[in-house]
């Protein structure tokens, strides 16, 4: 059964659950989810009641294993604030986007001659800023968007407005292991560069031209430390007032722009 969220409304015994809030679909019951599965819908995850383990709920987590679909244990008030449905302890949230192939991706670039300009968010959490950086991705030609599956913003409908639908055009990959996805790009014959404060080496001395992959780190913890110790570069940008920081949606448009400016040339 598939049910749309538009608003919050409390119902008689004093649980607050959604009408509709989101314009996202949700998928309720255990048959009707793995059925969704097998069928090829783009789902963003899966809400199982804790204490949910019949036979019939391991056969959907080895579905959701097989197909690369996260699955989130959480309490069954959760669950009742989505929907006054009987639920049977089993939520599917669809996607709002199609999610890429970054391998595809970065085939498509090197077969027409292009280098690969990728942009990686490290565990962004605001959705707002993801749809920003998705905006200014897409105008200015970015191949990619990488995220990881968990503590990642979720792309719902805020995202793709605050993208201008931005995300209906760029690709997002989203990626089970961000540290081995980034290794495989730098197999692929992508350079890292991470954007951080924590280096003196300025921007404009970073190639951006070649095959490149820009990182982005959290708008609270920056770049990871694992991805940040093998990064094949790490470059800032200037500023010259008193605040020491840019939000981060800016200073990827910034980077982005570099990148662009470098490739102009």
């Amino acid at each position: 059964m598939v049910q749309k969220h538009f608003t919050m409304e409390k119902r008689k015994d004093g649980f607050l659950i959604d009408k509709g809030a989101f314009d996202k679909d949700f998928i309720f019951g255990t048959r009707a989810v793995m059925e969704s599965i097998h069928a090829g819908k783009e789902i963003d995850k899966i809400l199982v009641q804790k204490e949910l383990n019949n036979d019939l709920i391991k056969e959907l987590l080895q579905l959701c294993k097989a197909e690369h679909i996260p699955v989130v244990r959480v309490p069954d008030a959760k669950l009742n604030r989505i929907t006054r449905k009987n639920h049977q302890g089993v939520i599917a949230q669809m996607s709002t986007i199609a999610y890429a192939s970054l391998d595809n991706v970065i085939d498509q670039c090197y077969a027409v001659g292009k280098a690969p300009l990728i942009l990686v968010l490290d565990h962004l959490t605001d959705v707002r800023n993801f749809g920003a950086i998705a905006r200014t991705a897409e105008c200015a030609g970015v191949d990619a968007i990488v995220i990881p599956e968990k503590g990642s913003a979720q792309i719902n409908s805020d995202a793709v407005k605050t993208s201008a639908g931005a995300l209906n055009f760029i690709p997002v990959a989203r990626v089970k292991n961000l540290f081995y996805t980034c290794r495989d790009l730098q197999k692929m014959g992508l350079s890292l560069i991470a954007i951080t404060e924590k280096t003196e080496k300025l921007m404009y001395e970073g190639d951006f031209a070649s095959p490149v992959a820009l990182i982005m780190g959290s708008e609270e913890d920056g770049i990871s430390q694992e991805i940040m110790g093998m990064v094949d570069d790490r470059v800032k940008i200037p500023l010259a007032g008193s605040i020491e920081s840019l939000n981060v949606s800016v200073s990827a448009g910034v980077a982005i722009y570099e990148a662009l400016r470098q490739r102009k040339k």
